[in-house]
């Protein structure tokens, strides 16, 4: 395939619905399991999944130092729900041994929306998305409390941000590989 090799974290979490979709958009999809694979990607995708699990498998796969210098270097990111709150620079409701990347000026909070039963579905208007809003689906979802000077909010539910970007690296709170709306993976590639 001519597209990016984007890696998505597999260590837990949603990770199969990326890989169709960046597959479908011809990009090509690996496992990123461990520092090698790492090295061999373009760019990267954090899924959701659960973020304090995931957090201390970044660290017993030795991936976690890896990861974050190759962020500080550039590499292009895509957080989704768990993997917003890892790329944040602070994390509310957490574990307090839980540590994420800072590879993005946020701070997150945790199930800010509520629990399971409190996951909902919305169409946003995001910032210089053409063709209209994109259906959205936040399940425990994070959302974002502060902001950094760096960082553009693209996309809001209610006055809470939900969808940032700083530099290479974009999150957003909700899971955007549930959708048949492809254009929020489209755009990250194209910016790869």
């Amino acid at each position: 395939m001519d597209g990016p090799k984007v890696g998505v974290l597999a260590l837990q979490g949603a990770t199969e619905p990326h890989r169709l979709v960046l597959d479908a958009l011809g990009a090509t999809a690996v496992d990123v399991r461990t520092p090698e694979d790492l090295a061999a990607v373009d760019a990267v995708i954090l899924p959701g999944g659960e973020s304090t699990t995931i957090s201390f498998l970044l660290d017993s796969s030795g991936l976690r130092v890896p990861l974050a210098e190759r962020l500080a270097d550039g590499l292009p990111a895509l957080g989704t729900c768990a993997g917003m709150i890892l790329l944040a620079t602070e994390v509310l409701d957490g574990r307090p041994d839980q540590e994420s990347l800072g590879a993005i000026d946020i701070t997150v909070r945790r199930n800010a929306f509520g629990r399971q039963r409190d996951s909902f579905e919305a169409d946003l208007a995001v910032a210089g998305l053409p063709d209209g809003p994109l259906h959205a689906v936040f399940i425990r979802a994070p959302a974002v409390e502060r902001v950094g000077p760096g960082v553009e909010v693209l996309a809001t539910v209610g006055d809470r941000p939900v969808l940032c970007r700083q530099g290479a690296v974009t999150v957003c709170s909700f899971h955007p590989e549930l959708g048949d709306d492809l254009r929020l993976h489209q755009r990250f590639l194209e910016e790869i």
